[in-house]
């Protein structure tokens, strides 16, 4: 049996998609998208970027009992810009890593001077420690792994020089403490020319641990006449030495294909932050913006994703 889908994808979308939109909100919101995901005391909780009509974003908080349907949102729990941590203009894209007991947030908070690679950690989603800013702007898409190597923390990011001639490639960065950074690298490169993921590329879900290596769910951008389009692609890192690309798709294996991600605030878009290992240990949801505008969810096989990095 073939791990794909008709489209040729292997990742299979929800039928019930999109999972949430702002008119599941208590209040007047315009866009709820990109949410990072982690599993809480036995129930699925998703962060996720909250577009008021202010325009300026904060994290919030939804729970569901099996990772699909029936959603609450808890007005409780969340994390709202302060301006004290260079975030006065709002909070995007959180990516959530567990480590014990403890839930690390790597967002991007919206400076003065522009986007930021921030840090939070919790136990709880109320209560929060925050670290602050890691990274000078411009630098947003960021994700810790799980582990540590050689005594320090890792931290996957993409900052984005501005000017002509200029990728903006994944890096990794190193620290002892979780705030100061430092032995930066590029880890995996933009391409170039006609390929689906030409000049821009960026982490998706924080990295996974496979018997293989670590997994990176990477998206990566096309510029076209009509506008920006935005696919995923797999990679895999050494299992002790990240900053070592084992392999690389070709392809993409997910791109906007349903009209709740072709229609939206940005066209064309599907943007995971959030992917969960389910018990049975091959199951993966995989939680994604779709045209920054509502939350989806897809579900993937994670040995059919290891072979389709196999098979090239």
């Amino acid at each position: 049996m073939s791990d794909r889908t008709d489209s040729g994808e292997v990742l299979r979308r929800f039928g019930g998609n999109p999972i949430l939109t702002a008119k599941d909100f208590p209040v007047m919101v315009n866009a709820v998208f990109n949410p990072g995901a982690a599993v809480f005391g036995g129930r699925t909780v998703l962060l996720m970027r909250v577009e008021y009509r202010t325009g300026l974003s904060a994290l919030v908080v939804a729970t569901s009992e099996d990772g699909l349907t029936g959603w609450e949102i808890d007005p409780v729990r969340g994390l709202a810009p302060e301006p004290g941590f260079d975030e006065r203009w709002g909070l995007e894209d959180p990516r959530i890593t567990q480590v014990g007991d403890r839930y690390y947030v790597a967002y991007t908070g919206y400076s003065a001077g522009g986007p930021l690679v921030c840090l939070a950690s919790t136990t709880d989603f109320v209560r929060w420690e925050r670290y602050g800013a890691l990274m000078a702007p411009t630098d947003k898409d960021a994700a810790l792994f799980g582990v540590r190597f050689g005594g320090r923390w890792a931290l996957l990011h993409r900052p984005a020089p501005s000017g002509p001639g200029y990728d903006a490639n994944i890096w990794l960065s190193y620290s002892p403490d979780l705030r100061h950074w430092g032995d930066p690298g590029i880890v995996l490169t933009a391409r170039h020319g006609g390929w689906w993921d030409a000049h821009k590329v960026g982490v998706g879900p924080p990295p996974l641990l496979t018997e293989a290596g670590w997994l990176l769910c990477y998206h990566g951008v096309r510029t076209t006449s009509a506008g920006s389009i935005y696919r995923v692609g797999l990679a895999l890192l050494d299992r002790y030495d990240p900053a070592t690309v084992i392999a690389r798709g070709d392809e993409w294996v997910f791109g906007p294909r349903e009209p709740y991600e072709r229609r939206g605030d940005v066209p064309g878009v599907v943007f995971p932050c959030g992917w969960l290992l389910r018990d049975d240990g091959d199951t993966l949801h995989v939680y994604y913006g779709a045209a920054d505008s509502s939350v989806c969810v897809a579900e993937a096989s994670l040995s059919a994703l290891l072979r389709s990095l196999r098979d090239g």
